[in-house]
């Protein structure tokens, strides 16, 4: 059961055209969610099948991520975008998700210093404004040993076609995905967070623009 406290007129909740328009499309895409969640699906396995006790998921989306998880764990949802909402909360109900949905964003994450067990991002580091506000708000919210784990897509090797092409399209692409950047380090980024260990394994996706992919772990 999911206790739903998004409240729609909260200072970071997004409610423009940009956003509505985005989880439009988003949710009539289904024959390639369901083409890239056959490409994710084996990290996603390999990285959720242990989580337990409280999880927070920024950027959950609508609910992508919930088939993944195990029975049994306390999942905090923090979404901006509240044309996502409705979708992500009969995907929680699909699979029996218990806990709480919020508005929020990740560089500001409305709970107590190392509260909680794990933080889940998929295809979010992309799109915050600010990464490393991100990432020091996500280790402050673990508790010591609890993990971050991420399937995100990144900048290709600098000096390669695709890395110019990322760069080049990124200001049209940063409009038309809702602040998804396609040219960032988040590699880097992660690795200079201050987590105590990090696990990192890249791969490509079938996303054209934003084909590389990392799956990993940082551990708090």
């Amino acid at each position: 059961m999911i206790r739903y406290t998004a409240d729609p007129a909260h200072p970071d909740a997004r409610r423009g055209l940009l956003q509505r328009l985005f989880a439009r499309m988003y949710a009539n895409y289904d024959a390639l969610a369901e083409r890239y969640e056959q490409a994710v699906s084996d990290h996603k396995r390999r990285l959720f099948a242990d989580l337990q006790g409280t999880i927070v998921e920024i950027g959950a989306g609508t609910g992508a991520n919930f088939p993944y998880y195990p029975p049994g764990i306390d999942w905090i949802g923090i979404e901006p975008n509240v044309f996502m909402h409705d979708a992500l909360l009969k995907a929680a109900e699909k699979y029996a998700i218990r806990g709480e949905m919020r508005v929020g964003v990740a560089e500001r994450i409305d709970l107590p210093n190392s509260s909680v067990d794990a933080v889940v991002s998929t295809l979010v580091l992309c799109s915050v404004d600010h990464q490393h506000a991100a990432l020091r708000e996500i280790l402050r919210v673990l508790k010591p040993g609890g993990g971050f784990l991420f399937v995100e897509h990144v900048a290709a090797p600098a000096g390669t076609g695709l890395r110019r092409a990322q760069t080049l399209i990124k200001p049209l692409w940063k409009i038309a995905a809702d602040g998804c950047r396609p040219d960032r380090d988040t590699v880097s980024a992660i690795r200079a967070a201050g987590f105590s260990s990090v696990e990192v394994s890249a791969f490509r996706a079938p996303l054209a623009i934003v084909s590389p992919h990392i799956a990993g772990k940082a551990i708090k």
